[in-house]
């Protein structure tokens, strides 16, 4: 009597392989998600910073202009003393769904 896998035993394995992958696949798209988020957050805590230092070490206590370069990247810098401070961000996607925009302006 030969030695071999039955058809039913061969489609279990393949199941189970099958519900291992999209658990993996969903746990990676979910970790994707939450890198997108931490850099958000990162790049606006820089952009908060920047801000920040530009209103104090300015002397006039106005914040810089934020202005928009190219489709949709947002940015802004100031020059005190010889320093420049400046900051410039992109969504992680940076896809036409996901961008940043600006709207508005003015300083103070």
């Amino acid at each position: 009597m030969k030695k071999a896998f039955t058809l039913l035993e061969i489609l279990i394995v393949l199941g189970i392989i099958g519900v291992v992958i999209g658990a993996g696949i969903a746990s990676y798209s979910t970790a994707q998600k939450k890198a997108r988020d931490t850099k958000r957050q990162g790049d606006l805590h820089a952009a908060q910073a920047v801000m920040e230092q530009c209103f104090s070490a300015a002397g006039n206590f106005q914040y810089p202009l934020v202005g928009q370069s190219g489709t949709n990247v947002i940015s802004a810098s100031c020059t005190v003393n010889g320093t420049t401070y400046s900051f410039s961000i992109t969504d992680p996607l940076n896809n036409a769904t996901n961008k940043y925009t600006g709207s508005g302006g003015g300083a103070g």
